[in-house]
């Protein structure tokens, strides 16, 4: 007798047919398999017996699936643990300023716009270009590129001749020299978070950012 005999699933109240209202037909409880196995030792033909190796075979197989079980578990409860770290982490944020990457800036009403760029080792100056939605030059910034890794800028909302310019978005490029070589850099643009998000289905956690709308919380490169 080398497997499980459908009938004995029916006696013991474990088929398909069976109604077990403390946990679905089709899940089988340790408890289950090990009275379903005395139960295949009790009923099993002298003549015939189950040999050692298919019986040992059935246990190995149960316990490995059960392991899997266990392992999936856990996972899932540190997944859960994460993410509640994260929500948290992030609900810090909500009114504090943050810098990430952005290709384009908000300028506000009567206000300023605040940035850095990403300098390069061996960056001797840099500038920020700010330019209209219509690509026009609106004003040109010198960065101070002695500090290493990242440089602030702030724009004052005025354009080469000093008039100020509407509020609104403006698109942002830096360049940096490097000796006799002109190399554009990445630019990280400041802004106050409003409010956090979490994805009911991935768990992935957005930051609604004044001026760069959703952001993902792993672009944040800088807390203020």
């Amino acid at each position: 007798m080398s497997g499980i005999d459908p009938a004995m699933l029916e006696q013991l109240g474990l088929g398909g047919s069976a109604r077990n209202t403390e946990k679905p037909n089709d899940k089988l409880g340790q408890e289950d398999f090990l009275k379903l196995m005395i139960t295949q030792l009790s009923n099993q033909d002298p003549f015939d017996p189950m040999e050692s190796g298919d019986f040992l075979g059935q246990i190995a197989q149960f316990g490995t699936v059960n392991g899997i079980q266990e392992l999936q578990g856990s996972i899932n409860a540190l997944g859960r643990s994460l993410q509640g770290n994260r929500a948290l982490e992030a609900a810090a944020l909500i009114d504090r300023s943050v810098m990430v990457p952005s290709s384009e800036g908000w300028l506000p009403p009567e206000g300023e716009m605040h940035g850095a760029v990403e300098l390069p080792k061996g960056a001797n100056s840099a500038t920020v270009d700010i330019i209209d939605l219509s690509g026009r030059l609106v004003q040109r910034l010198q960065v101070d590129a002695t500090a290493e890794g990242r440089a602030g800028f702030s724009w004052d909302g005025t354009d080469a001749d000093g008039q100020p310019v509407a509020p609104g978005f403006y698109a942002v490029e830096a360049q940096v020299r490097d000796g006799d070589h002109t190399i554009g850099a990445g630019v990280l643009m400041s802004g106050r978070v409003e409010s956090v998000g979490i994805d009911n289905y991935n768990g992935a956690v957005t930051l609604t950012v004044t001026g760069l709308g959703n952001v993902d919380m792993d672009k944040v490169r800088v807390v203020n």
